[in-house]
């Protein structure tokens, strides 16, 4: 009788067991958050006031825009490293446009257009010339940065059309229209991967490309149309950063983007091996580095180590996968 005490008991606390680290494997971004966001609250009260917390939104919209393209992209086992220079690229061809035609939408549609291309020929090296997405992304980087630096004289362009920096500087209700068209992208991008035949291909490419392509999914389709998806993304975080200042750098606009939407994805449980990971996980990553750098901010923390904090972050995030 004893026996079978100790036998239920202990599967029950294998049962236990295993249903805390479900719970954990799946909601472990969402519990950290929590976390945070209580342990930031109790550390500086300035944290809760509303206006820090529309601000913190709109700090992480052009961020968590980027980031909801690389998730695709790393759910489909591939990375953009070039995310920030095309931004600029973008940004500044542009502005062109918008001067040259004196239309607010033609400098939209400019930098979705750009955007978009620069995403197609990335897909096109990884896809069709066999190149690893490190790599390829690696000299879209370099290029889109020295062809914006070249177009915009080594500074800055400006926007002379009269209505261009409402974009960025409005807002309905309570949120800034920066902040309405993250959440507009993220609902796009989680129907996008969770409710379509794309989103389930791209899963499948991420968990087993070979399995997919004898699956016949057309593979380098989706990896292009997956670089051209991210691609728009950047064009349309382009726009917001544009509008924001009536301006673009071309020499530090978009810097380090990719390592901020690098990190937010991981820290959303997104694998760097692809195939697994959520939508609403990298929702929460974006917010996460977004108190982390609004309570640096507060507490007076040396601009030169939020780097290092975001990079122990993602290195902490990576031990946690793979304990999974």
């Amino acid at each position: 009788m004893a026996n079978v005490n100790v036998k239920d008991y202990q599967r029950e606390t294998h049962t236990t067991k295993s249903r805390l680290s479900w719970l954990w494997a799946e909601y472990s971004v969402i519990i950290a958050f929590i976390i945070l966001f209580i342990g930031s609250s109790i550390l500086n009260p300035r944290f809760l006031d509303m206006n820090n917390q529309l601000n913190i939104l709109m700090q992480v919209s052009i961020i968590g825009i980027i980031a909801m393209g690389m998730t695709v992209v790393m759910l489909s086992g591939g990375i953009d490293l070039s995310v920030g220079s095309v931004l600029a690229l973008a940004g500044v061809i542009s502005v062109l446009a918008l001067n040259a035609s004196g239309s607010v939408l033609v400098g939209v549609l400019t930098a979705l257009l750009v955007g978009s291309f620069a995403g197609f020929l990335n897909g096109l090296m990884v896809a069709k010339g066999r190149i690893a997405s490190f790599i390829a992304t690696l000299g879209m980087m370099a290029g889109a940065r020295s062809i914006a630096l070249y177009i915009a004289d080594g500074g800055s362009v400006s926007g002379e059309v009269t209505g261009f920096t409402s974009i960025a500087n409005s807002d309905f209700w309570i949120f800034d229209v920066p902040v309405l068209i993250f959440f507009a992208m993220t609902a796009l991008v989680y129907v996008l991967m969770h409710k379509t035949r794309f989103g389930r291909y791209v899963y499948a490419l991420g968990s087993n490309e070979k399995a997919a392509l004898l699956s016949a999914i057309r593979v380098d389709r989706m990896k292009i149309g997956v670089y051209t998806l991210i691609g728009t993304l950047v064009g349309v975080a382009a726009v917001i950063e544009t509008s924001r200042l009536n301006s673009i750098s071309s020499s530090s606009s978009g810097a380090q983007y990719e390592l901020d939407a690098i990190a937010a994805v991981i820290i959303g449980g997104t694998r760097m091996t692809g195939g697994r990971g959520k939508i609403i996980g990298t929702l929460f990553g974006v917010l996460i580095l977004g108190i982390l750098n609004n309570m640096m901010n507060l507490m007076n923390v040396s601009p030169h180590l939020q780097g290092f904090v975001k990079g122990l972050i993602i290195i902490i995030a990576v031990v946690f996968q793979k304990r999974e």
